[in-house]
């Protein structure tokens, strides 16, 4: 395969390859972004008052199983064919994997770290932020994982509503040209961002929990590590 032809960029697009890069990113990991700020409090009403996670799952699910297409056409006449119209649905669906990852996570949380706090002074609020959400950032991290890794997928729908697709556009301009190698580029540089983003998450994951075991997970044998005191301090 002629790499010169594989990063030849079709000038229609009006990016380069590393500008549909950038744009991709953008597009996929703002959404995530917003749609974990919207589940932090969210989740933490879930927490609170247990009757409204069933009703705020089921919601979400919902809103998942709508196809990306008919959210385009509900938005287009609101936001045009702009990169917004395709990063509010990306928005809406990280929040399926999104709520039920922190409302777990939080939950896990011992009822002894939780009195521990109490005693100390610590809100309902300071409790949430300073002991709770630290203690779930494993849980959190690997939501935001597959949040992640799949808003990076489905940016490339966006090339159906007027070349917002970013590295999907590249797909629609492979037949368009008669050109199979912009295909494969469009592919091969999406999986990389996927596996790159990942890993840089799993990398968050450890600087953010130094007390928990490379695996992610709470050693089961022997006596259980206690919660290092800097977390609800």
């Amino acid at each position: 395969m002629n790499l010169d032809r594989f990063f030849d960029i079709p000038s229609d697009l009006q990016h380069s390859w590393p500008g549909l890069i950038a744009l991709h990113l953008r597009e996929a990991l703002l959404p995530v972004l917003a749609g974990l700020l919207l589940a932090l409090p969210l989740a933490q009403l879930c927490v609170r008052f247990r009757w409204l996670y069933p009703p705020v799952l089921g919601a979400t699910t919902v809103l998942y199983a709508v196809p990306s297409l008919a959210f385009f056409v509900v938005l287009i006449d609101y936001t045009g064919q702009t990169e917004l119209t395709v990063m509010i649905p990306l928005a809406v669906y990280s929040l399926v994997v999104l709520v039920p990852a922190i409302v777990d996570g939080v939950r896990s949380v011992p009822q002894e770290t939780l009195a521990a706090a109490t005693a100390m002074g610590f809100g309902p609020v300071r409790r949430y932020l300073q002991v709770q959400l630290p203690i779930a950032v494993p849980a959190i991290v690997a939501g935001l994982r597959v949040a992640t890794v799949s808003s990076i997928s489905l940016v490339s729908v966006g090339a159906l509503i007027g070349n917002q697709g970013a590295l999907g556009n590249l797909l629609a301009a492979a037949q368009k040209y008669d050109r199979p190698e912009l295909a494969v580029n469009s592919v091969l540089t999406t999986a990389a961002l996927a596996i790159l983003c990942d890993a840089l998450l799993v990398l968050l994951r450890l600087a953010l929990t130094p007390w928990m075991p490379r695996g992610g997970r709470p050693r089961t044998a022997g006596r259980q590590r206690p919660v290092p005191e800097d977390v609800i301090r």
